[in-house]
């Protein structure tokens, strides 16, 4: 038999899965993560941040002798994971819908052999997610446009975890004809076929100066800030979720 490989020096370049980590108990093997970590709050002051999600210091990573750095797809370079295939293993995990995120818990749970933490969580989930089926199955899917950037402005798409979510809280992404992240100027006929514009608190942080500007533009339409880690984070941060979007649903309605 296979003696079963362990990890216990483990870089996280990706803040959902850094959370998640944590929430696996695993905080004490972590050696490295993200400027962008911040959940908890305290661990970019117990554990050395190694650079962003784009960008990072690779002799930083390996003097820290990692045994696996995990990474993502959407948020990780192909430049950049190729270059830390040569300090340690390197795996890389592609989320793109509801699905992807539970197996991404499990596959969690296998291999660093917190199979309990991982399924409890995973129950949870799930619990909460019937809720909110249960709750909201008949409520008409409101057409909503979600912004991720300006100057460009892009909006998600299709092809992405944030639509994924969009659709699966009971919105219609008048985007996801298109592809990913498109750039798009705001007289674009898809989003004028919206009814609520919701701007992401990240990676660009949609502030309130920011409501007016567009409230100015779409008199007719609501807009509103949504919540970036809610949309678009993964991982255990999905067991606090549908709690949100359940309350995002009441905030629309009583406007």
């Amino acid at each position: 038999m296979t003696k079963r490989q362990t990890f216990s020096r483990i870089i996280s370049l990706v803040p959902s899965q850094t959370e998640l980590l944590v929430d696996l108990g695993l905080q004490s093997s972590m050696v490295g993560v993200t400027k962008f970590c911040v959940h908890p709050e305290n661990l970019r002051m117990e554990i050395p941040v190694v650079g962003g999600t784009k960008q990072v210091n690779f002799k930083k990573i390996k003097a820290l002798n990692p045994d696996i750095i995990l990474c993502n797809k959407e948020e990780n370079t192909l430049d950049m994971v190729q270059q830390l295939q040569d300090i340690a293993k390197v795996e890389i995990r592609d989320v793109n819908t509801f699905d992807d995120a539970l197996t991404l818990i499990k596959f969690y749970g296998d291999l660093f052999n917190v199979k309990y933490l991982s399924q409890a969580i995973i129950d949870k989930i799930e619990a909460d997610r019937y809720t909110f089926r249960k709750r909201f199955i008949n409520v008409s899917r409101v057409k909503v446009a979600y912004f991720i950037w300006q100057q460009p402005y892009m909006v998600a798409a299709n092809n992405t975890f944030i639509n994924a979510r969009i659709e699966e809280v009971g919105f219609s992404n008048v985007f996801k004809s298109k592809n990913r992240y498109p750039e798009i100027d705001l007289v674009d006929q898809d989003l004028h076929k919206t009814e609520i514009i919701l701007l992401s608190s990240e990676p660009f942080p949609f502030k309130t100066e920011h409501v007016k500007q567009f409230k100015a533009l779409f008199p007719d339409k609501q807009v509103i800030i949504a919540d970036g880690e809610m949309f678009s984070w993964y991982g255990s941060r999905l067991q606090g979720a549908f709690k949100y979007f359940e309350s995002l649903h009441e905030t629309l309605n009583s406007v």
